[in-house]
């Protein structure tokens, strides 16, 4: 056994030696009286690598007694999948266990459906994926429960560490190692809730350390630069990511200069400058908008400048326009304007081009009554330019007003303008 990784040989042998996750498999949870019981649903356990998606399906089968089959979709095929069925057969119930289940085929999950559905299979599906967007539904549908599982707090790291220390069969309490509590938070607190990367690090500082009067001895420089190897982002294109995207944006909406710069350094540790950027130009008219016009452009320079330098010279020009985004007046009334004019059109409030807006462009316009249009620009008003009053929307719409100004920044002119406008067209 003591060939095998440290963080396999300490996963949890039952639901009672689970670390955190209370609020899905706590003591004062439904699930946790249901196993506890004897009643295994099949369910779905969503989230990030290293948070024990894996760990707790194995607590659940040493918690339920029943037969314990692990399988992952990106590589098992419909033979395995019989093979799981044959089991059921025989023993009369099995736990299948389908990591990346959002990989299952067509093929695999006709085979499989009807076993889970009778019960004669529980299924407990992993996958880093949101279930609702790469689960199929007939998969979802025969899963009683779908929880999406998080990250683990220091304490609960830190028990999981103390417990790899003192456990002799399992963990590291036959070997005398000089380790400090301090020490042991250091590493809780550095792997971003990752218990399998808290484990390896563990692991891995032990085996690089020195021999002392027969005692292993820690030293700090060795975990600091253990912790320093390890990829703390996720993967591009996963739901992390995109979660990460609407996190930055969602910042730069509410105004939070530090959310939005933590989001946009984990976006471009990961490495994906190309969906950062685009990103960021949509906030730019999205959610700056009339507002500040001049952001546009601004956060265009920006990530046109990011593209052409690439990392790590990209963080310096994304971080102006995060930070001036964040600090620049909002509006977000330009799109929902149009998203508004969409609507009417789509719930059929159409009607003909008014005559005199049509094109004139050709012989005989005139004679299919294309004609009475007024030149704005021959009837200067004030310092504003050229208006005329006429009106544009074909009759059938005529009143219908989809922009709504917001009155900050630059829009508050815009919106005395556009007021102002209503007031001339009112006049006869």
């Amino acid at each position: 056994m003591q060939n095998e990784p440290l963080a396999f040989r300490m996963r949890p042998r039952n639901i009672d030696e689970i670390a955190g996750q209370k609020e899905i498999i706590g003591e004062k949870t439904a699930l946790y009286r249901m196993i506890k019981n004897g009643h295994v649903p099949s369910m779905l356990l969503y989230g990030e690598p290293g948070i024990g998606k894996t760990s707790l399906a194995h607590a659940i089968a040493g918690t339920s007694n029943l037969p314990f089959i692990a399988l992952n979709a990106t590589v098992s095929g419909k033979k395995d999948i019989e093979g799981v069925v044959a089991e059921s057969r025989i023993t009369g119930k099995v736990l299948l266990f389908l990591d990346e289940i959002h990989r299952f085929n067509k093929l695999q999950q006709d085979t499989l459906l009807p076993h889970v559905e009778s019960g004669a299979i529980v299924l407990i599906g992993a996958t880093t994926e949101n279930p609702y967007h790469d689960v199929n539904p007939a998969i979802r549908s025969r899963c009683g429960e779908i929880r999406q599982m998080t990250r683990l707090e220091p304490e609960d790291l830190l028990a999981v560490l103390k417990r790899a220390m003192s456990e002799e069969e399992r963990g590291l309490g036959k070997i005398s190692i000089e380790i400090s509590e301090e020490q042991l938070v250091r590493i809780a607190e550095g792997v971003n809730g990752d218990a399998r990367k808290a484990l390896t690090v563990l692991e891995s500082v032990v085996a690089a350390s020195d021999e002392l009067d027969g005692r292993l001895v820690v030293e700090d420089w060795l975990i600091d630069n253990l912790l320093g190897r390890i990829g703390l982002f996720g993967d591009k294109k996963g739901s992390h990511f995109y979660n990460l995207l609407s996190a930055l944006q969602k910042s730069v909406r509410g105004s939070d200069v530090n959310a939005a710069l933590y989001y946009l350094a984990n976006l471009l540790e990961i490495g994906d400058l190309v969906a950062v950027t685009r990103r960021l130009l949509v906030m730019s008219y999205e959610d700056i908008g009339l507002a500040n016009p001049e952001i546009g452009p601004h956060v265009l320079a920006a990530t046109d400048a990011a593209m052409r330098l690439g990392m790590p010279e990209a963080r310096i020009p994304l971080a102006n326009a995060v930070i001036e985004m964040c600090l620049a007046s909002k509006s977000n009334s330009a799109y929902k304007a149009f998203d508004a004019a969409v609507r009417a059109i789509n719930e059929g409030k159409i009607g003909d081009i008014p005559p005199h807006l049509r094109d004139t462009h050709y012989a005989g316009a005139a004679d299919l009554g294309h004609v009475g249009y007024k030149y704005p620009h021959d009837t200067p008003i004030g310092s504003f330019g050229g208006w005329v009053n006429q009106s544009y929307l074909p009759d059938k719409v005529q009143g219908a007003e989809f922009y709504k100004p917001i009155l900050a920044g630059d829009e508050k002119k815009l919106a005395g303008i556009y007021e102002k406008l209503k007031e001339f067209r009112r006049v006869k």
